[in-house]
């Protein structure tokens, strides 16, 4: 008891870390640019309290329940010898999580409104989890046959450009957000175990360079699904008559967002996770036991991981909900109306930055590939590489809504880059790089960029909320892979200069 207060105790401290620079930012911008204080600061300083206590306690869960259960499915899965039924369990694992995904539906009921009925956001969504269900099968059985993931991915962005060029410009950077919103805080851990257990227990592959990669799959497919999903939606269907007239109104600009909870609100929220965790957890334990036929190994430490997920997400939504995004949303605003480009730049740059360092399933990956690298990768170092790709491709995206620029022009030079690093790069860090771009938009960053985007969009004038207000999420998810790849050139540079 008192070795896990001592554990529990270490993981808050480095939580509370992780936050620090989304509080310095927030400070920082707050006092010194917008000279206000913020009206709820109470109600802040509690939620950052209850974010870092949340953290902590899924980082805990993660080490103790979603890891090993994801590893051992893959072992067991490998032993048995089924590839139609391994397949099936990813299909299934990336279909049911991204259906739930909190952020997916956030996203698409947004598309549904701005696009005024014409997208319809359950079909939205489903063509994005049959896209996700497909990426995760697609990834395995790379494993299994032990391609290179570069041939992969390549021909995938390749594929990306070209439909970009058939697809309505509406529906471009909700295709591109598609693929960054897909992998979520829960599913991104299950599904790194899975790939890395597999690659651990197949001989002939390597954990490192074999394992990751099944996230980058993830956030690619929907990028293509969606946009041929846009090009049959625009081309051969009408808005429903009874949704012409709705007016896409995304945000309060006037006034402060603040939230208030109730304990009945508090329980559906708790509610609200369980049901996103619960797709997750009957799939594991249906091919566990109905397929694989055994039981779990060390139940009761699986249980109490996941029961501290499920507690430690929902601690980290109601805190971000009373600390983060009402001041995220008021200082954007705040920004806009004050007419200065180059501070929007420099707070998409700086939260960015933050918010991605604040990030569960980046930590999660990390963890990861410190422990497979055997401590080559270190897990701070590819966080802040990783934190500085979203800064950069956030703050190039905002100037992009700002310039007014159509998207695709900015992702496609950004696709060639990636092709180019590939080349350059170290063959252990590009897997990790391909993933480093999905992990990156989950929980915290992508309804704080969301917002900022459409929040531009709608500010400035001649702006498009539908075409010009998605898109940020592209850029976050594009650019980590540039840095870690760039990190990975730059130390194998180094490791040469020093030896020889």
């Amino acid at each position: 008891m008192k070795e896990s207060l001592k554990i529990f105790a270490g993981d808050l401290k480095n939580s509370f870390k992780d936050l620090l620079p989304i509080i310095i930012v927030v400070a920082l911008f707050q006092g010194l640019i917008i000279q206000t204080v913020p009206e709820n600061l109470i109600s802040i300083v509690i939620g950052l309290s209850i974010v870092a206590v949340g953290l902590a306690l899924f980082i805990r869960g993660l080490e103790l329940g979603i890891f090993p259960i994801g590893e051992g499915l893959a072992v067991d899965f490998a032993r048995k010898g089924s590839v139609f039924w391994l397949l099936t369990f990813a299909f299934t694992i990336g279909f049911s999580t991204t259906v739930a995904e909190p952020a997916l539906i956030a996203i698409a009921d947004k598309a549904a409104l701005i696009s005024h009925g014409l997208v319809d956001a359950f079909w939205l969504r489903m063509t994005v989890a049959f896209s996700v269900g497909f990426a995760i099968a697609m990834g395995t059985l790379r494993i299994l046959l032990g391609h290179p993931i570069a041939y992969y991915i390549i021909s995938g962005y390749i594929l990306v450009v070209i439909v970009t060029f058939f697809a309505p410009k509406e529906i471009i950077g909700l295709a591109y957000d598609s693929g960054g919103v897909t992998t979520s805080t829960v599913t991104v851990p299950l599904v790194a175990a899975l790939g890395i257990g597999l690659a651990s227990s197949i001989k002939g592959r390597n954990p490192a360079i074999d394992g990751f990669g099944l996230i980058a799959f993830a956030s690619l497919t929907p990028m293509i699904f969606v946009q041929v999903y846009g090009i049959i939606v625009y081309n051969f269907m009408d808005a429903p008559s009874t949704l012409q007239t709705v007016t896409a109104t995304i945000t309060e600009h006037h006034k402060t967002v603040t939230y208030t909870f109730s304990a009945f609100e508090t329980f559906m929220e708790l509610i609200g996770v369980i049901k996103d965790v619960a797709p997750i957890l009957i799939v594991i334990f249906f091919f566990q036991y109905i397929i694989i036929k055994k039981p779990v190994a060390h139940l009761h430490k699986i249980v109490t991981g996941i029961i501290m997920v499920i507690l430690g997400l929902y601690a980290f939504i109601v805190g971000l909900e009373m600390g983060l995004f009402p001041i995220g949303e008021t200082i954007a605003f705040q920004l806009t109306e004050m007419k200065n480009n180059l501070l929007i730049y420099l707070f998409a740059f700086l939260i960015g930055f933050s918010t991605t360092m604040a990030e569960p399933a980046l930590l999660a990956i990390a963890i990861k590939a410190e422990e497979i690298s055997e401590g080559n990768i270190k897990q701070n170092i590819l966080r802040m590489v990783v934190a500085l790709g979203v800064a950069i491709g956030i703050g190039l995206g905002s100037y992009r809504i700002v310039a007014g620029d159509p998207i695709h022009y900015y992702i496609v030079v950004g696709y060639i880059f990636v092709i180019i690093f590939t080349y350059f790069s170290p063959k252990y860090i590009v897997p990790i790089a391909y993933d480093s771009g999905g992990v990156t938009t989950s929980t915290v960053t992508v309804p704080l960029v969301a917002a900022l985007g459409l929040g531009l969009a709608e500010n400035i004038e001649g702006r498009n909320p539908l075409i010009d207000g998605f898109g940020l999420i592209a850029f976050a998810s594009l650019f980590p892979m540039l840095t870690v790849m760039g990190y990975g050139i730059y130390a194998t540079y180094k490791l040469k200069k020093e030896s020889s």
